[in-house]
C-alpha cells in the first residue's frame, strides 16, 4: 500500500491564508456576548402601555360573549357551529320540555326535606317519578329530531352527537341556555 506524502508546497499556501483570514477583533467573554443578548422576560413595563392592552383584550372578550349569546356564528364554539347544530337548538328552544323543570323539582324537593318523613317519602317518589318523566321526554326528543334532521338534511348527512346535544340542551333551564334562545315557544325551525 502506499501512502501520499503531503506536499510541502500545498502547507504554506494555508498558512498565508490563515495569517490574513480573521474578524480582527477578540473573542468577547461570556459575560460580555450575555449582556449583548440581554432582553427583557416581560413584555413592556409601561403602565398605559398594559393598561391599553388589556382594554382592548376586554373589549375583545365582551364583543365575542356577546356575539356568542346572540348566535353568531364566528363567536360559537365548535360543539355549537354549523347549520345542523342551530337546527337543533331551534327545535328544541321551541318546545315545552319536561327537563327545564328539573331545577326548580330539585329545590322544592330540597324544602320538603324538611317537613316529617311521610312528606319526604312521597316528595322522593315525585322526583323519580319526575326525572323519569324528563328521561322519557329527552329520549323522545331525540327520536324526533332524527326524523326531522334525516329529512332536511338527509339521512347520512347527520353530524354525530346530535343526541346528546338536544338532550344536554332540553334539560337545562332555558333562560340559562348558551347560545341564547333565538326562537319564541312554538316557532319551530322549518
Amino acid at each position: 500500500m502506499s501512502s501520499a506524502k503531503p506536499d510541502p508546497s500545498a502547507g504554506s499556501a494555508e498558512d498565508e491564508n490563515s495569517e490574513t483570514v480573521g474578524k480582527g477583533r477578540p473573542t468577547p467573554s461570556r459575560k460580555q456576548a450575555q449582556a449583548a443578548n440581554a432582553r427583557p422576560i416581560v413584555g413592556s413595563r409601561d403602565k398605559s402601555l398594559r393598561k391599553q392592552q388589556r382594554q382592548t383584550q376586554n373589549e375583545a372578550r365582551e364583543r365575542a360573549r356577546l356575539g356568542m349569546m346572540a348566535g353568531e356564528e364566528r363567536y360559537l364554539t365548535p360543539r355549537d357551529k354549523g347549520p345542523q347544530r342551530r337546527f337543533i337548538r331551534d327545535y328544541v328552544d321551541a318546545r315545552w320540555n319536561a327537563g327545564e323543570l328539573l331545577i326548580p323539582v330539585m329545590v322544592i324537593f330540597l324544602i320538603v326535606a324538611l317537613f316529617p318523613g311521610w312528606v319526604q317519602v312521597y316528595g322522593v317518589f315525585f322526583v323519580w317519578a319526575f326525572l323519569l318523566v324528563a328521561i322519557l321526554d329527552a329520549i323522545l326528543l331525540t327520536f324526533t329530531l332524527k326524523r326531522k334532521l334525516s329529512a332536511k338534511f338527509g339521512e347520512d348527512n347527520i353530524q354525530s352527537g346530535y343526541r346528546w346535544y338536544a338532550a344536554m340542551r332540553a334539560l337545562q333551564f332555558r333562560m340559562l341556555r348558551m347560545p341564547k334562545p333565538q326562537v319564541k315557544r312554538g316557532q319551530y325551525p322549518s
